[in-house]
């Protein structure tokens, strides 16, 4: 016991210590945990830790992971990303497995050697990848969402590169295997030797169980339990987890239905490591399957806090694991395959990209975000050696370029936010804009989760629109169902001329960035006008910005929906409708009076706590038209009114 909480002590210090800092330096989360191990490591060398078999068991966070994924995907959401999960995904496996293969070939190895490294390397790692896209508020986007195509399709490649590899092995290895064994010691242990501890961390599977359920089978019956496999965990997800959370949930006890949750989840790992296949992957399909269920945000928030800590677990345990010894010996060696390996992945990324449309910064998210090896390679590399197909010595610097390609990605992905990402703001994208043919009588800039509904609206009601947007991807889908919407930058002039802007009613200003709003506004109000435009406002401040520029139509995009909220809310506490509308239309009122009153005297060059003009009116209206309204708001819905001389409440009846 007092081995394990030491063990435990060591780990949570240095995740605590080592995280906050990263994140305040702008690293990020995953190179925090990464350092923290690399810190750590030499204090697990003295303890004789075994880091090897401590990364089996955080490996379970990617696995968690993946099946809060599958729940934010609806099935026919995941039917739709088919082409990308088979073409740009199956390419990208394909491709970097053939161009790895041909530099190993180059250098002497066998094609044998050299196809089992490209199949090892061709994989990348999932745990850092999306937490990392996560963390940056990426997943959604295009190059996001291509990311995690390619990383699933790598999952389901796992099964056809564990059928091929055992058919590569070479006589002179297994020779080699057969006296290494006699000699009380097995070729997969000793590939577990960059980390510490013991050398028997794997046994006969991934995570050091004997246990096989396709042990003997034939090809075919092997598949066909694949199959059964996933055909009960999607009936299972289907049919019996809802009655199952059902009756747990009349329990009472939270703590029941996080356990049961964490008992679904390594049930059916447990199912597919039991048949061959990646327990990611079956996770990640039950995941999909509960999309739709009642108890899919209870499922999130009781699973979230294990993948969080599993997670930073595993990442530690990477940096913990690298072999320093051997790293300083065959430095040079090492760096250059690591860098080369980055370049052949990140070179058929980009090239694939550019053929599935991708295009400016996500083009370059997809190509810099996962050209590293990935930690299923770890357990591939193990698998080679015991089936005598990679050599020892190979293996050992092959763990070392994985673990070292896993440790440069955060810095990657700061590379993509502070370089690459800022030169595609406002600029134009790679793929040439679309000449605009139809001019409607309200431009939309922007489709997004607004415009979307205003285009609606507006299409509902008998009005021509006319759409533009700097989403590719977004644009091609619109086109797909008939829409009037165009590729490029809502924020150029002569593009709003092309779109007919000097003979439009209405503008609606719905993009996301809050300066290009601003300026797009700006120009608008100062050349057309005749023109109404309508703009976003991000926040309360940007109201200001935008008031500043001679905008009168001024949407806060939060701000309806909270009001609405409020209305409802007055509803749910007994309030007749009515009065509940009557009350939140005395609240708008108000905060409306408020908002303009404080725009006008906001001065954008001064910061709001220098700005006495601002401050004296924010603290008049706090203390006059806030208990004003307080007053007005209980009157209203008490059934009485307040008098003109505000003496006093009058009844309903007492109303003329």
């Amino acid at each position: 016991m007092t081995d394990f909480l030491l063990l435990a002590f060591i780990f949570l210090v240095a995740g605590v210590v080592s995280v906050p800092i990263a994140s305040r330096l702008g690293l990020g989360s995953v190179l925090g945990y990464l350092i923290a191990g690399i810190l750590i490591s030499p204090l697990l060398a003295l303890l004789n830790v075994d880091v090897v078999s401590i990364q089996h068991f955080a490996e379970f966070g990617v696995v968690m992971m993946l099946f809060l994924v599958g729940l934010e995907l609806e099935p026919r959401h995941l039917w739709g990303m088919r082409s990308q999960l088979f073409g740009l995904g199956g390419g990208q496996v394909v491709l970097s497995t053939v161009a790895v293969m041909g530099v190993a070939m180059m250098f002497g190895q066998a094609w044998t050697i050299a196809l089992a490294i490209g199949l090892v390397l061709a994989l990348s790692s999932t745990a850092i990848v999306l937490q990392t896209l996560n963390e940056k508020g990426l997943m959604k986007s295009d190059g996001g969402e291509s990311s995690f195509s390619v990383l699933l399709a790598q999952d389901i490649a796992v099964i056809p590169i564990l059928a091929l590899i055992p058919l590569l092995a070479m006589p002179d290895l297994m020779d080699t295997a057969t006296v290494i064994a006699d000699g009380h010691a097995t070729v997969e242990a000793h590939a577990s030797d960059t980390g510490h501890g013991s050398d028997d961390a794997h046994g006969d599977d991934d995570h050091g169980s004997s246990m096989s359920l396709v042990n003997g089978l034939n090809g075919w019956q092997t598949a066909l339990v694949n199959l059964a496999a996933i055909a009960a965990v999607i009936a299972g997800g289907s049919y019996l987890t809802r009655p199952l959370f059902r009756f747990i949930a009349l329990a009472g006890l939270r703590e029941i239905f996080v356990a049961a949750a964490l008992m679904g989840v390594v049930g059916i790992a447990l199912l597919m490591s039991l048949v061959g296949l990646s327990p990611a992957l079956g996770t990640f399909l039950a995941g999909v399957v509960l999309a739709n269920s009642e108890y899919r945000h209870e499922l999130e928030s009781d699973i979230d806090p294990f993948r969080g800590l599993l997670l930073g677990l595993f990442f530690m345990t990477v940096g913990a694991g690298i072999n320093f010894v051997l790293l300083f010996d065959n430095l040079a060696t090492v760096i250059a395959m690591t860098i080369g390996l980055m370049v052949i992945k990140g070179a058929v990324l980009f090239v694939l990209a550019t053929v599935y449309g991708l295009r400016g910064s996500d083009r370059w998210l997809l190509a810099l975000g996962i050209a590293q090896a990935g930690e299923f390679g770890f357990v591939l590399l193990s698998f080679t050696v015991a089936s005598s197909v990679i050599p020892q010595s190979v293996a050992d610097q092959l763990l070392l370029v994985i673990a070292l390609s896993m440790v440069l990605t955060p810095a990657l992905f700061i590379l993509f936010d502070r370089v690459i990402a800022p030169r595609y703001v406002g600029a134009a994208s790679d793929r040439d804009e679309d000449e605009i043919e139809h001019q409607g009588n309200v431009i939309i800039a922007g489709y997004g989760r607004m415009g979307t509904v205003i285009d609606r609206m507006m299409t509902a009601a008998g009005y021509s629109t006319t759409v533009i947007d700097f989403s590719s991807q977004q644009i091609d889908n619109l086109r797909k169902f008939g829409a009037r919407a165009y590729f490029g930058d809502a924020t150029r002039p002569d593009l709003l001329a092309a779109a007919g802007i000097a003979q439009a009613k209405v503008l609606v200003i719905v993009i996301d960035d809050e300066q290009n709003i601003t300026e797009m506004t700006k120009y608008a109000v100062a050349n057309y006008p005749h023109l109404h435009v309508i703009a976003r406002a991000r926040t309360r401040h940007h109201v200001y910005h935008l008031w500043a520029v001679g905008c009168r139509d001024i949407i806060r995009e939060t701000y309806d929906s909270a009001l609405r909220m409020g209305r409802s809310a007055y509803e749910a506490m007994g309030v007749p409708h009515d009065r509940a509308e009557a009350m939140a239309a005395a609240f708008n009122e108000t905060d409306r009076r408020s908002m303009i009153t404080l725009a006008d005297v906001f001065d954008l060059e001064v910061p709001p706590a220098e700005n006495e003009e601002y401050i004296a009116a924010a603290l008049e209206i706090r203390s006059g038209w806030e208990n004003d309204l307080y007053k007005r708001i209980v009157a209203i819905r008490d059934g009485t009114r307040l008098s003109e001389s505000n003496e006093g409440p009058e009844t309903d009846a007492q109303k003329p």
